[in-house]
């Protein structure tokens, strides 16, 4: 079995606790380098309008951060130059 290092995702822990949703999805596109972020899981509206995930509003940041929400609650975001924000240690 390969070694594997986790450090890395041992200090996800700390964060995960504070998001506002214990649930986490995310993705990473490498080519336009923007980091996907979502802490509610998209439902159909027409299976469930009460939980669709679906953004109602958003907000740009200064720091090149789509913030999205729902009936006031942040369930998602976008991180536009994702590896200037988080460089390689």
């Amino acid at each position: 079995m390969a070694f594997v290092t986790i450090d890395k995702y041992i200090h996800l822990i700390p964060a995960v606790k504070h998001l506002p949703s214990h649930y986490l999805w995310s993705s990473y596109d490498a080519e336009a380098d923007v980091l996907y972020v979502n802490f509610k899981k998209r439902v159909p509206r027409s299976e469930d309008p009460d939980v669709s995930g679906h953004a109602d509003n958003s907000e740009l940041t200064d720091d090149d951060v789509i913030i999205f929400y729902e009936q006031g609650k942040v369930i998602g975001l976008t991180i536009l130059n994702a590896s200037q924000c988080f460089p390689e240690s």
